[in-house]
C-alpha cells in the first residue's frame, strides 16, 4: 500500500505519517529531507541560494547515504535549513533532478536498516499530485498559518533555538507564498485527496479519522 501525506510546514504531516507507519508497518519517506539536504549543501559550499544551476548539480548528486549524513547537521531542521529547502524547491530543475529517486522508493520500498518493507507512507509537498499520483490513499494535511507557526516556535524554543513568533509566522507564511506559486508542481490537494485541518483537531482525532479510511481501503482492496 501506499500512502501520501501533503500540506504546508507544520501543519502535522510528519507527526500523522510517523503514526501510520508505525500502525501499518511501512516505510516512511519524508521527502522534504531532499530538498533539506540540497538547500543545506547550497550553503555548506557557498552557493548561492539563488543560483539554480548549482542546486540542480547537487540535486542530481545527492544520494540517500548522503543526505542521511545532512540530516544529522544541526542546520537541517533549523529555521535557516528551512528557508534554504523552501526556494530550491522552488526551482524546477532541482525538482526534476530529485523526482526519480521519490519515486523508487515507492517500487522498493525500506525500512531505515534497508529492510523490504510491504509498502510506504510519504510526507511532502506534492506527493499526492506528482511523486505518487496513483497512490493508494492521499490525505492532505492544514492548519492556519498562525497555528502552524506556534507549533513551529515551540519546536525551536525546545531546540534552544533563539527566533520570535512573529519571525517564525512571517516564515511561514513566505514559505506559503512560494509553495503555492511555484512554476513546477505548485502545492494543492490531489483531485481524490482527503483534506483535514488540524487547527482544532488533536493528533489523535486526526490518525483515528486517517486509520478508518486506510481501513475502509484495505477491506475494499
Amino acid at each position: 500500500m501506499i500512502i501520501t501525506i501533503d500540506g504546508p510546514a507544520a501543519a502535522g504531516k510528519g507527526t500523522l505519517a510517523g503514526a501510520i507507519a508505525k500502525k501499518y508497518k511501512l516505510a516512511y519517506f519524508d521527502t522534504g529531507m531532499v530538498y533539506r539536504a540540497v538547500g543545506l549543501n547550497m550553503l555548506i559550499h557557498g552557493y548561492p541560494l539563488e543560483d539554480e544551476n548549482s542546486a540542480e548539480k547537487l540535486a542530481c548528486e545527492l544520494t540517500f547515504p548522503q543526505m542521511i549524513e545532512l540530516s544529522k547537521m544541526p542546520d537541517f531542521r533549523s529555521p535557516k535549513g528551512g528557508k534554504a529547502a523552501s526556494m530550491v524547491s522552488a526551482y524546477p530543475k532541482v525538482r526534476q533532478a530529485l523526482l526519480k529517486m521519490q519515486q523508487d522508493f515507492a517500487l522498493n520500498p525500506v525500512f531505515e536498516d534497508g529492510t523490504p518493507a510491504s509498502g510506504a507512507i510519504y510526507d511532502g509537498r506534492d506527493t499526492g499530485t506528482v511523486v505518487c499520483p496513483h497512490a493508494d490513499v492521499k490525505f492532505f494535511i492544514t492548519a492556519t498559518p498562525e497555528v502552524r507557526a506556534e507549533r513551529r516556535f515551540k519546536e525551536f524554543q525546545a531546540k534552544g533555538i533563539d527566533i520570535s513568533y512573529d519571525e517564525v509566522l512571517k516564515d511561514v507564511k513566505a514559505r506559503d507564498e512560494r509553495d503555492a506559486n511555484r512554476a513546477s508542481a505548485p502545492m494543492k490537494p490531489a483531485d481524490d485527496a482527503i483534506i483535514f485541518d488540524t487547527s482544532t483537531l488533536g493528533i489523535d482525532d486526526v490518525l483515528q479519522k486517517a486509520c478508518k479510511i486506510i481501513d475502509t481501503k484495505q477491506k475494499n482492496s
